[in-house]
């Protein structure tokens, strides 16, 4: 946490993940054909996957006193806390995205028969956070997914109490944890 009380978090990485991005770039870069009419569609295609290399590792979460908020390269969104009613965890397997846009999300926005419209800002498909507040929902995928949940929790309490789903809320005192 900041002096100035904001709340910092990345996105969950994956050495795998990153290493099939370099792989494919080192593949496109040093086993393709280097050819005069052709050089153009090998630079573009590096280029699209340095992007989205590039768009996965600058995934970051924040949070002060009025916004928590997830940004990356080519999208962001933010929600006001005092309009979070529901902190609880979630994967894309359960939110089961359909079609091929839907299943990339450009500006992170995606389709779920569960749920609806929601967006997505996540590196992490198995494990992360399902808040619901002022427009659509939103998935995220923070590195200390509890601790991020607990914050946020605490934060979203003290606008409007008692949330309708809230997996970071401390447990009352006699229930198991």
């Amino acid at each position: 946490m900041s002096p100035e009380g904001v709340y910092y978090d990345r996105g969950r990485l994956s050495f795998t993940v990153i290493g099939v991005y370099v792989f494919v770039f080192l593949v496109i870069a040093l086993l393709l054909p280097h050819r005069g009419s052709a050089l153009w569609v090998e630079v573009l295609i590096l280029v699209v996957v340095g992007f989205f290399l590039v768009r996965y590792l600058s995934t970051t979460y924040s949070m002060n006193d009025t916004f928590v908020r997830a940004w990356r390269v080519g999208g962001s969104r933010r929600i006001r806390l005092e309009s979070i009613h529901r902190i609880e965890y979630g994967s894309m397997r359960e939110l089961s995205a359909t079609g091929f846009v839907g299943s990339w999300g450009w500006r992170g926005r995606m389709w779920s028969p569960r749920i609806g419209a929601f967006d997505a800002v996540y590196t992490d498909p198995v494990q992360g956070l399902l808040l619901t507040g002022e427009g659509v929902p939103i998935y995220i995928s923070p590195n200390d997914l509890d601790g991020f949940a607990r914050e946020l929790s605490r934060r979203v309490r003290s606008y409007a109490g008692p949330l309708d789903v809230d997996v970071g809320a401390p447990a009352a005192v006699g229930e198991p944890s």
